[in-house]
């Protein structure tokens, strides 16, 4: 019960590489990670604040509009 069988050890190194022998590349993945998540906000607000679909969207609301009357 005090000993520790394969498995644990084999977690224990899995771990102990991706934190302390990846030179870098956990950071470089959660950078990257980052920098996606906040490309994608961006290109939310863009979408939002984009005046050329606010005036797609009026013109498919005219249409339906138009449509409903006929």
């Amino acid at each position: 019960m005090g000993t520790f069988s394969i498995w644990h050890w084999l977690i224990v190194l899995v771990v102990v590489l991706v934190l302390f022998g990846g030179g870098g590349k956990l950071s470089k993945l959660m950078g990257d990670a980052g920098s996606g998540i906040k490309a994608f906000k961006k290109g939310l607000k863009d979408e939002k604040s984009d005046p050329s679909a606010d005036a797609a969207a009026e013109e498919k609301k005219t249409i339906s509009e138009e449509k409903d009357k006929v």
